[in-house]
């Protein structure tokens, strides 16, 4: 079993993620610890952030404060509801979120079923649950929980081996650029899959590379041919072009292309890819910020690469999971993923409103807000502009 630990700030945007599977009848709500029972009516969203208030008042530090928590068995262990419950209550006691507020998602809008339990760092005294060693703990959690239900180990030797494989970023400062960048290109090609010229810079951003497409006339033929460049950390060319045929054929454009269409069909049938798909729409609809989005995919082994216009435009996102070690387009995932619709969320004035859920919820009343009756937490704050009212229910921006 493998579980992931997303930390974000936007409680509103973890449960209403989840709650919309559930509106869609690909996923159901298996269990509530210490929050209100499921139940179909339009504000359960309402009911879930006022008993997870008293948790949050008493802590104004705390920036991350929500945890969304994946749980993913392996697809050959098939577990019932009941079995499920046992290991998300036993998972969260291994974590000492045993007294926190829970509520337990069962997603099955992919090939395997799996859990996402979404919760709040901080108790009742105002204290933040000490998080120092969360993925040591997660890890050993795993362990046990797979022992105790029999579950198939999620390490094996093939995993273990490719954690073993480390690489380095090319370091424009030193003399040896060509063995450096021999180094990298050499690899790339035999563990990743990418289908595209944009996508394989995409990863050779990662390691200060950059690879540009030139022609020759050869015998009154055309040639396509391509050359390598080391670049800085602006992106700008900072050696001599080095020549593809230095490196083996292997780093040619003949080459290239033949692995642009075998990974074309490899990535388009990625057993991984609705897994990866479902990691980033959950790090987008928990985080506020490029950055925040970005780090928080960090944690999870995936890189993001954006390519922006000097006016901060964005016209091109990559995504680099090195887990599966494959290279997707934005747009090659979902349209919600393409560069289109991240501009519009981080560089709109309208940011949340553009990306919407069908979830709707009651608000409190804005003039006892403003009568200072009730004390506000900074995760709620938004909640109470003037975009919203008590007069009529409104989507929630995610």
């Amino acid at each position: 079993m493998i579980a992931k630990i997303g930390k974000g700030s936007n409680l509103i945007g973890a449960l209403s993620y989840n709650q919309l599977k559930v509106d869609k009848g690909q996923g159901s709500v298996l269990f509530t610890n210490n929050l209100p029972e499921p139940n179909t009516t339009s504000n359960y969203i309402a009911q879930l952030c006022k008993h997870f208030e008293p948790y949050l008042f008493l802590n104004n530090k705390t920036e991350k404060v929500v945890r969304h928590i994946s749980l993913n068995p392996n697809p050959n262990d098939k577990l019932s509801d009941e079995k499920l419950n046992e290991i998300a209550k036993q998972y969260m006691d291994s974590m000492n979120y045993e007294n926190q507020p829970y509520i337990v998602y069962k997603h099955n809008d992919i090939e395997r079923e799996h859990i996402h339990i979404v919760t709040v760092c901080t108790d009742l005294n105002g204290k933040k649950i000490d998080d120092k060693y969360d993925h040591l703990k997660s890890m050993k959690a795993c362990r046990e929980i797979e022992k105790q239900f029999n579950l198939t180990c999620s390490i094996n030797q093939t995993n273990e081996e490719s954690k073993r494989i480390q690489f380095t970023p090319v370091d424009y400062t030193k003399k040896n650029l060509k063995a450096q960048v021999a180094s990298v290109i050499r690899y790339l090609p035999k563990y990743y899959k990418y289908d595209s010229l944009a996508s394989y810079n995409a990863l050779l951003f990662l390691f200060n590379i950059r690879a540009e497409r030139v022609e020759a006339s050869y015998n009154e033929q055309t040639k396509q041919g391509l050359v390598y460049f080391v670049i800085n950390e602006k992106g700008e060319k900072v050696s001599n072009p080095f020549k593809a045929s230095l490196f083996g054929n292997i780093a040619g454009y003949q080459e290239l292309e033949k692995h642009f269409k075998s990974s074309k069909e490899k990535l388009k049938s990625s057993s991984s890819k609705a897994s990866l798909k479902q990691t980033i729409k959950i790090a987008l609809n928990t985080t506020n910020s490029l950055n925040e989005f970005k780090k928080e995919l960090l944690n999870h082994g995936i890189n993001v690469v954006i390519f922006q216009s000097k006016d901060n435009r964005i016209y091109g996102v990559t995504f680099i999971d090195h887990n599966s070690k494959s290279v997707y387009k934005g747009s090659d995932l979902s349209k919600g993923l393409s560069a289109n619709a991240l501009n519009m969320k981080w560089n709109s004035e309208e940011d949340y409103i553009n990306l919407v859920t069908e979830v709707q919820f009651q608000m409190l009343s804005k003039k006892t807000i403003e009568s200072k009756e009730i004390k506000i937490h900074p995760i709620f704050e938004y909640l109470y502009s003037d975009e919203y009212s008590t007069e009529s229910e409104q989507p929630i921006p995610v």
